[in-house]
């Protein structure tokens, strides 16, 4: 991984299953798959944006990984040891390191206490300092993140959107964390508002080398804040690649169509557009095979009832996909040729 070689973040197998209704005798019922077998890796100082339709399992990802849900199975390493199996206790200190933004800054904040105190809440769950040495971290806070440090003493509904953002920013900022989750963090905003807030996130990366999992619909903005993309359909990864392979090179039928389904700003360019036929499927119920197969424009019958493999097709670019050949049979096509 070209942003670090320190592997910060391993997740294997990920699952998250909700009951929808209790079975006969006590048996389970109906389960709705939000998560069903996700792996994924971050590295130091790296962003892996997610992406995918609503509905998919991107979010309840991003929970999982903070351990605000448990998983159903798989596992989740943090800098080489698993946190998946840990209790609250066991928690606490790792839980500094990994932090969120979340999607409304109007719900995620507090309405009933200052902001300086919503910053400094985390502050004092994990370090013990004087009144007047958290004022001023705050403030400190408050200035790196483009906010006025006379603004402490405000309520949340006096700021902003895009200020209530950078609230959150700050409140997730004030642990130093390794790793933060922002989940769709720009997507409540302006437009013109959701450029400076990236390039905040952008310069505080580089500056505190942290690391990001970037959930999000617009693929603009996961083009330029990320390094590697992942694309996510109806609870699983069915691809994942660095940022430039996936916008110039998609290989998977979902990643071409949620690329042609951007729209393009000058009127008089005719972009092709492949429109994806028929309902995405229930997660309740989930087709058998690829899961993808019953709005895929390529289908075969083997996508029907197999479920195709995350395979390496080129350096660094993993798709799961029966129309795609792995590296080393393509090399040996050409040996064979």
């Amino acid at each position: 991984m070209s942003a670090g070689d320190e592997v910060l973040l391993e997740v294997r197998e990920l699952r998250k299953y909700y009951p929808t209704q209790p079975g006969l005798f006590g048996r389970v019922g109906a389960k709705v798959h939000a998560v069903d077998g996700v792996s994924l890796s971050i590295a130091a100082g790296e962003t892996l944006g997610l992406v995918g339709e609503s509905g998919c399992g991107k979010s309840t990802t991003g929970k999982l990984i903070l351990r605000l849900q448990d998983p159903t199975a798989g596992e989740i390493v943090w800098r080489g040891r698993r946190i998946d199996t840990l209790n609250a206790a066991e928690m606490r200190p790792v839980r500094r390191e990994l932090q969120a933004v979340f999607q409304d800054p109007y719900s995620s904040l507090n309405p009933r206490i200052r902001a300086a105190d919503i910053v400094a809440e985390p502050l004092r769950n994990f370090e013990s300092m004087s009144a007047a040495a958290g004022r001023e971290r705050v403030a400190q806070l408050f200035e790196r993140v483009g906010l006025r440090a006379d603004q402490m003493v405000k309520f949340p509904f006096e700021f902003s959107g895009g200020q209530r953002q950078r609230l959150g920013i700050a409140r997730a900022l004030s642990v130093q964390p390794k790793l933060i989750v922002c989940d769709e963090p720009v997507s409540a905003l302006d437009v013109s508002v959701q450029a400076q807030v990236i390039n905040l996130l952008m310069d505080l990366q580089q500056e505190f080398h942290l690391s990001y999992l970037f959930v999000a619909h617009d693929l603009a903005v996961v083009e330029h804040i990320s390094h590697r993309v992942a694309v996510m359909y109806l609870g699983k990864i069915v691809e994942i690649a660095p940022k430039k392979a996936i916008f110039t090179r998609p290989q998977h039928p979902y990643t071409e169509a949620l690329l042609e389904a951007v729209p393009v700003p000058d009127p008089k360019v005719r972009k092709r557009r492949r429109v994806l036929t028929g309902d995405v499927p229930s997660p309740i119920n989930p087709p058998s095979g690829c899961r993808f197969h019953t709005r895929c424009p390529y289908v075969e019958e083997r996508c029907k009832v197999e479920e195709p493999p995350m395979l390496q097709i080129e350096p660094g670019q993993w798709v799961a996909c029966h129309l795609r050949q792995p590296v080393a049979r393509v090399g040996a096509e050409e040996e064979s040729a």
